[in-house]
């Protein structure tokens, strides 16, 4: 399966690809590189992602899971740059609970892509699985503040989802 890695802000980064589509961001540098052209294009827009751009992630998915935690996941790339949603919403409009939400974000495949760091808890910012945790969808979502100038990078995630409901 070829991967490519990139340095980010958050650390390392390695994203996989199978079949012409993308299967896997993973935290860390991968053990073998081969670049292809869906790759490339992949790490060029983390890349600009990363130097602060507002980028719209349109490269084709696959990522591996159960239908709900597709319709889950499909459900989060509807969540524009910028803007966050509750457990609960993402639930009301793919099914289950906010707990079964929060379990397929905890196993979404190719975070940041697939952005489950704009989910957030109805009274705080909620957890995260990738990097280091909750500092690194604090700063996920500090980036994406700062990139769609939406919001000051200081404006905590539940004002952000408030503000972003009347938008």
């Amino acid at each position: 399966m070829p991967q490519l890695s990139l340095h980010s802000p958050l650390g390392d980064l390695t994203v996989s690809e199978e079949d012409g589509r993308i299967v896997a961001l993973d935290w860390g540098w991968g053990r073998d590189q081969t670049e292809t052209p869906l790759l490339g294009h992949a790490r060029e827009l983390l890349d600009r992602y990363f130097d602060g751009e507002a980028v719209a992630f349109d490269l084709p998915l696959a990522p591996a899971g159960t239908a709900y935690r597709r319709q889950v996941w499909a459900a989060l790339r509807a969540i524009p740059l910028g803007a966050t949603r509750t457990y609960a919403e993402v639930a009301r409009i793919a099914g289950g609970s906010a707990r079964s939400v929060g379990m397929a974000n905890a196993a979404n495949p190719i975070p940041i892509l697939i952005p489950c760091h704009r989910v957030v808890a109805a009274g705080g910012l909620g957890g995260y699985s990738g990097g280091d945790g909750p500092a690194t969808k604090r700063a996920l979502l500090d980036l994406e503040a700062r990139a769609g100038t939406l919001f000051p990078p200081s404006t905590p995630a539940h004002l952000i989802h408030s503000m972003t409901e009347v938008r």
